[in-house]
């Protein structure tokens, strides 16, 4: 088939999209790696090991991060901050040879970690305790602390390095630091307690509501006044603020729904729906490349990230990577030479997943849904399902059934939006497989903590 020379330049135009020497990361928590993506030719490049998978991480840690989670960067630096939730870590990335330069220990929990815009300090968000850490890079240390709400979830810096803004997780509440004093300068009342992530310019501040499915936007500036409150729907993950020839615009991944929201943000206008992208299962981690020419998107349940042409509001390259993608940075300028592509392993085991979904029964009339994602861990497996459209505050489980008798694999509840992210371990693909002497088993949401109504079931092709 011949191509117009108008396709073929834009063909070149998109392969040719970001600068030799960028780099897109992935924290992949299950399989404790950071996968390194050039954006150049959108392909994995290999991943960087920072642990062992469960369960041999389950022993006494002494070495190696457990459920890699969050990402910072600072490109004057050449250094990636990645954040270890179960390990209470932050390890600092040589993003020039992708080697570890040292870590840090932290307190309870920590979220997400980034650096001020000169480099000189990283802040890290302590999500399980009650202030921001801040580390010196150079010495490899903590250098102070700033009490916050409870459950500080993530902080950024205006582009001007003057303030810090800190949602919080636990507490509706985002707090303003200003980074001269080191002084909470202001305390902004968040639409619902859970946050898990933001965005911010010289003029707005773009902060998630996991909870509810909303996504708030405030003034970057005092009085720090809220501009808008969005419905984004269940599962709201993460926030990116893009600015290229065409405007100003902010990408918002909704995990529940399986789709990322582009909105236009004029001045002195309300935020505008312009797009609504469909991707893979369960998008969470989400960030601009340098031009704004793309919009870099890592699928929790999909294990994978996806490249969105900025122009169109398209999914235009799929990339695998590591297992359960979290937090996703585009790093401009990450390497300079041919040696930012060492040190780099495959994917391995942590290719072999099985992704499905989960439907309500025939004949019922429902809104549920749930995305399923089974990873390989050697001999076990871990598996997650993001649930959406359940009763707010009820109990249900997640159950095996098909063999002799039902097996429980985890009871949770439903949040204040319906929506669930349960997780349990076990041969969940050898029970979900039929062999010669054992019929496959069948996946299901039940209600209740026994007995109880389905509500959901494995959906088969």
């Amino acid at each position: 088939m011949r191509r117009s020379f108008a396709n073929i330049l834009l063909i070149i135009v998109l392969a040719a999209a970001g600068q030799a020497g960028d780099r897109v990361y992935t924290g992949d928590q299950t399989s404790n790696t950071v996968s390194v993506i050039d954006p150049v030719t959108n392909r994995l490049l290999g991943t960087i090991r920072l642990g062992q998978a469960v369960p041999a991480a389950l022993s006494p840690l002494y070495h190696g991060a457990l459920l890699v989670h969050g990402l910072g960067f600072s490109s004057s630096l050449k250094m990636l901050a990645v954040v270890s939730i179960g390990s209470n870590s932050v390890t600092l990335i040589d993003t020039e040879t992708n080697t570890v330069k040292g870590t840090i220990y932290v307190g309870r929990s920590p979220h997400e970690a980034f650096f001020r815009p000169d480099g000189h300090e990283l802040w890290v968000a302590v999500r399980g305790e009650n202030y921001v850490s801040i580390v010196d890079p150079v010495r490899l240390r903590e250098a102070r602390r700033i009490v916050t709400a409870n459950g500080p979830g993530m902080v950024m810096f205006r582009p001007d390095g003057k303030y810090a803004f800190v949602p919080s997780s636990f507490t509706p509440e985002m707090d303003v630091i200003d980074t001269a004093t080191y002084k909470v300068v202001a305390r902004v009342p968040q639409t619902s307690p859970f946050s898990p992530n933001l965005a911010v310019d010289q003029d707005e501040v773009w902060f998630t509501l996991k909870d509810s499915g909303k996504t708030q936007v405030v003034a970057a500036e005092p009085p720090f006044r809220t501009l808008a409150v969005l419905d984004t729907g269940p599962i709201t993950n993460h926030v990116t603020l893009v600015t290229n020839g065409a405007g100003r615009f902010a990408y918002i991944t909704v995990g529940g729904t399986d789709e990322v929201l582009a909105y236009r943000r004029d001045r002195g206008k309300p935020p505008k729906l312009i797009a609504t992208v469909r991707t893979g299962d369960m998008p969470h981690g989400i960030w601009g490349s340098g031009d704004g020419s793309r919009v870099y998107v890592g699928l929790e349940n999909g294990d994978c990230v996806q490249a969105i042409d900025a122009a169109t509001n398209r999914v235009i390259a799929t990339i695998p990577v590591g297992q359960l993608p979290q937090a996703l940075v585009y790093v401009p300028a990450a390497t300079i030479s041919e040696a930012g592509n060492v040190n780099l392993r495959p994917l391995g085991a942590a290719a072999e997943a099985l992704h499905f979904e989960l439907v309500p029964p025939a004949g019922a009339i429902s809104g549920a849904h749930a995305s399923v994602s089974v990873n390989s861990l050697g001999p076990i497996d871990n598996i997650q399902v993001a649930v959406t459209g359940l009763r707010p505050a009820e109990t249900y489980r997640l159950v095996l059934t098909g063999g002799l008798q039902p097996q429980d694999l985890v009871t949770f509840q439903a949040g204040i939006g319906g929506t669930a992210i349960p997780q349990s371990f076990g041969p969940i693909k050898r029970a979900l497989r039929p062999s010669d002497k054992v019929p496959a088993m069948t996946l299901e949401v039940r209600s209740g903590e026994s007995g109880g109504d389905l509500v959901l079931r494995q959906a088969r092709n």
